[in-house]
């Protein structure tokens, strides 16, 4: 009997053959799996790189072209400084600390400034003043007084848009919600204190004038001083006759209610608040203050209404620039420099030898 019969191979014959379809059929359904799980994988991945791609664009585009600078507002006042500072978190203070949002500071000194006045400003900044915001941080950090130029608005759009442009320029505003005009000086100062008592917690307030020359490390110098009243006005002080004649310089419409001679008050150049009296002002309705036509004494009269203790220092207001000036300017004779321009570049010399 032979080993392997004919009917045994030809039976093998189609089990192989059977085995290879099984086998086709394995892998065209595998091949089919496949196509399905690839297809939404594929689609994943080319929205993947299309949102990745579109991110770098916009950060990329973000850089270049940032979004409007935020502005620090209280009310209806901006503090241009702040809001530069506040662009990105790369500008931090000195130790890495970052701005708040109402900084406690021994003084704020609000510069007194108008729509004509951009070469005083310019001025001041090649003078005492720093010209960028990184010195007047340098120069807040070192005296622990805050500085800027406080300004109204004009219905003018040409100077508004010339305001603009400093504005982008240094970063040293303070902007204020009224029109500028010489005869609403009081309520420029009252929106003034009320701006910068809302913006910073300081111990001082000082209003100063554009057209005068200070020496911000002696100023920090009185303000740090101690003192028992907490209620000070610190300015140099006078008195004199009440100007009734409309036709003279000083004329006071409400003259009659003052009498023959005006009351303790200091010069407008350069005063001082401490905050106690500023916090009371700011609560105050800007309706329910008298308002003279002359802005030192409409402050003075407030001081007096509030009690407040009159401190004469004549260090602010000296004519000459002394080794213990804190403030100069030509008095009497102008109330503040005469010819400032010329007058703030001299006293700068001066001031360098002391």
């Amino acid at each position: 009997m032979p080993l392997f019969s004919h009917r045994h191979n030809s039976s093998a014959l189609p089990t192989s053959t059977t085995t290879n379809s099984s086998y086709s059929a394995k892998d065209q359904k595998l091949h089919k799996l496949n196509s399905k799980i690839s297809l939404p994988i594929l689609l994943f991945s080319l929205l993947s790189i299309f949102f990745g791609l579109a991110g770098i664009i916009f950060a990329v585009n973000a850089v270049r072209h940032p979004s409007p600078l935020p502005v620090y507002r209280c009310g209806r006042s901006e503090d241009t400084f702040r809001a530069f500072y506040s662009l990105s978190d790369s500008r931090k203070l000195r130790d890495n600390v970052a701005l708040l949002d109402r900084p406690k500071l021994l003084g704020f000194v609000g510069i007194q400034t108008g729509f004509g006045s951009a070469d005083l400003r310019a001025a001041l900044r090649s003078t005492w003043f720093p010209s960028d915001p990184d010195g007047l941080l340098r120069l807040e950090q070192a005296t622990g007084i805050a500085f800027r130029f406080v300004i109204g608005k004009s219905k003018d759009a040409k100077k508004m848009a010339q305001l603009e442009k400093e504005i982008d320029k240094y970063r040293d505003f303070m902007l204020i919600d009224v029109q500028e005009e010489y005869l609403k000086l009081p309520y420029k100062t009252l929106a003034y204190l009320k701006a910068a008592f809302l913006h910073f917690e300081a111990d001082y307030y000082v209003k100063a004038d554009d057209d005068i020359y200070l020496r911000p490390d002696r100023l920090a110098t009185l303000l740090a001083k101690e003192r028992s009243n907490p209620l000070t006005y610190i300015g140099c002080m006078k008195k004199g006759p009440v100007i009734t004649d409309p036709k003279m310089k000083w004329y006071e419409k409400s003259g009659h209610l003052i009498g023959n001679e005006y009351f303790l008050h200091a010069y407008g150049p350069i005063y001082v608040l401490s905050a106690n009296v500023v916090a009371s002002l700011a609560a105050a309705r800007n309706n329910s203050l008298r308002m003279f036509g002359n802005e030192d004494v409409t402050i003075g009269s407030w001081m007096l209404a509030m009690n407040v203790h009159h401190e004469d220092n004549r260090a602010i207001c000296d004519p000459r620039c002394t080794s213990t000036s804190i403030a100069v300017w030509d008095i009497p004779k102008c109330s503040g420099l005469c010819n400032p321009a010329f007058r703030m570049k001299e006293l700068r010399n001066i001031s360098q030898m002391r």
